[in-house]
């Protein structure tokens, strides 16, 4: 990663595609780690992480991830999904943070120098396009070495600078022991991911939030 001394920094991490490109190259995001390199190699203003919620559910599987997150330098951006039946009459939850991130962008963007996108989604395309009008460099960070890639090949073309983030892997992959973020259960965020399709199955995956809620209490625990 390139970083001038005195650029203003900022991560847009869209938290759902973060975690299915980890996934994808086999390792699990330490959020501890990564934010302590980019406070480390660059002038760093702010962290945001996006992420979309089911309410009304007795427990959220995500919800340790979400406090730890609040509570150790970054900025939450959520909201709720919405539930709706599909023509075939099974219920489908809905929720994407894309908007959001969006106008976040571009509300820092004149507050800012370089701005670090945590994302593969082409639709991004345009808000890169847009503050790099404004003189804003983009790195954005997503893979082409997974299978399939992660990245849309139209965003990665626009942004100033791209990372694969199996490069990043050694810096801020999750390790065994020691004092450190918990992992986002797979389930949520497979449900969360596949929100950029606009619906996922919430029944196929609620056993499996229940083995993953087991897993981030154990992480938890000091």
């Amino acid at each position: 990663m390139r970083f001038y001394a005195e650029e203003r920094v900022a991560l847009f991490i869209d938290g759902a595609n973060l975690y299915a490109t980890a996934r994808t190259l086999g390792f699990d995001v330490d959020y501890r780690r990564l934010y302590q390199v980019f406070d480390q190699d660059c002038r760093l203003v702010r962290a945001y992480y996006y992420t979309a919620l089911v309410e009304d559910q007795e427990y959220s599987p995500i919800r340790p991830l979400i406090d730890w997150l609040d509570y150790n330098g970054y900025t939450m951006v959520t909201k709720p999904t919405k539930e709706f039946t599909d023509a075939s009459g099974r219920r489908k939850i809905k929720g994407n943070m894309d908007i959001e991130l969006a106008i976040d962008v571009l509300e820092m963007s004149d507050k800012l120098d370089h701005i670090v996108l945590f994302s593969g989604d082409g639709d991004f395309r345009r808000l890169v396009e847009a503050v790099q009008r404004k003189g804003v460099r983009v790195t954005v960070v997503s893979s082409i070495r997974s299978q399939p890639p992660m990245i849309a090949d139209e965003l990665r073309r626009q942004a100033d600078i791209f990372v694969d983030l199996s490069d990043l892997e050694g810096r801020i992959a999750r390790q065994g022991g020691g004092d450190r973020s918990p992992r986002r259960p797979r389930a949520e965020e497979t449900a969360d991911y596949e929100n950029e399709e606009d619906y996922y199955d919430e029944d196929e995956d609620e056993d499996e939030d229940l083995d993953d809620y087991e897993d981030v209490e154990d992480d938890t625990r000091r």
